[in-house]
């Protein structure tokens, strides 16, 4: 069976990327019919829309996205494609992975955590006003009750899936009355159904020092859109940083897993960027499946590659190019599969 899927290489060194990953990922026997799209800044430049319809069209029709990075103006210009494809397909659970590899140089080893994300209400819902007599600007955090529910179900569930036995909920609600307030009263609501998963919660500003003294001390965190963009990005950086950790967002019936850097336009092209966090999205991707071994050997695989430092990309001391890193990877893969 072929599993169809959405392919969007992205921006700057996204084909690259891609690629490598898309490599990799068929390496382990699953079968893939892709239906490549485009969607960001070249698409902008090309047709004057960054997410053109035939995209939406084909992310309807398969429900399954695999995504390299887009580029997203600053201050000005089109609005972000990922928040527009996270709101549109209601991919209401972005899940975070940060696990240590070999030879990353990170301040830490044996980190293993997994942050969920509330990825559609909170101050990232889109509503801003701005009263230019007054030059006044206003952003409304929006949060439902039904919204926390399902993001603080999902981050129960998956954890229990996965064997993990802890999930502490992070929040503001000790300034943040209404909105924070509700997002742990719910979350201490539901922790009663699930008795094997042990549960606390940690004050923002807290938890991100916590996160920097001793990360091995925790396991799963769900947290609301803003604290959840923040607190992914230095988890990041506890094992190595955006180029080594994958992201999915997940709805209902959809799913895009993805690069979380940059586009990285510097490097564009010259075949030095490292395609790790593509890979590990990849391997979420597949798990999401439910194609566990086939996951599991991309997990081994990069494990591998990361072990022998002459095969690393030049970001963490190595001479790869992009494609000899997917080569090598995809090699390892096809053993653990063998095996």
């Amino acid at each position: 069976m072929a599993y169809s899927a959405t392919l969007i290489p992205g921006d700057g060194i996204g084909p690259e990327v891609i690629d490598a990953a898309v490599k990799v990922i068929e390496a382990t026997g699953v079968v893939f019919d892709w239906d490549r799209q485009e969607a960001g800044m070249g698409a902008f430049e090309d047709g004057g829309d960054p997410l053109p319809q035939a995209t939406i069209d084909s992310i309807d029709r398969t429900r399954l996205a695999f995504k390299g990075p887009l580029t997203t103006p600053v201050g000005t210009g089109f609005r972000s494609i990922n928040v527009r494809i996270r709101q549109h397909f209601d991919l209401y659970a972005n899940v975070r992975p940060c696990e240590t590899l070999p030879n990353t140089h990170g301040p830490f080893e044996g980190v293993d955590l997994m942050l969920y994300r509330e990825n559609t209400e909170g101050l990232y819902a889109g509503i801003e006003y701005f009263d230019k007599k007054n030059q006044i600007a206003d952003s409304i955090a929006r949060a439902t009750r039904g919204g926390c529910e399902r993001i603080i179900r999902f981050a129960f569930e998956d954890a229990q899936r996965r064997g993990r036995k802890r999930l502490t909920l992070v929040h503001k609600a000790n300034i943040l009355k209404e909105t924070g307030g509700m997002f742990l009263s719910i979350g201490k609501e539901m922790a009663s159904d699930f008795p094997d998963i042990a549960f606390d919660d940690r004050i923002v500003d807290n938890m991100a020092m916590q996160l920097v003294i001793h990360p091995q001390d925790f396991d799963s965190i769900v947290t609301t859109n803003l604290f959840g963009d923040i607190l992914s990005d230095l988890m990041s950086g506890l094992v190595g940083g955006l180029g080594v950790t994958g992201s999915a967002n997940i709805g209902a019936d959809c799913a895009v897993f993805e690069a979380v850097h940059g586009s990285a336009p510097d490097i564009a092209g010259q075949g030095i960027a490292n395609p790790t966090a593509v890979i590990r999205s990849g391997e979420m991707m597949l798990k999401h499946l439910g194609e566990d071994a086939a996951a599991e050997a991309v997990r081994l695989a990069l494990h591998d590659v990361y072990s022998d430092p002459s095969k690393l990309t030049g970001d963490l001391g190595g001479t790869a190019t992009t494609a000899a890193f997917g080569d090598a990877v995809a090699e390892r893969v096809r053993a653990h599969v063998a095996a």
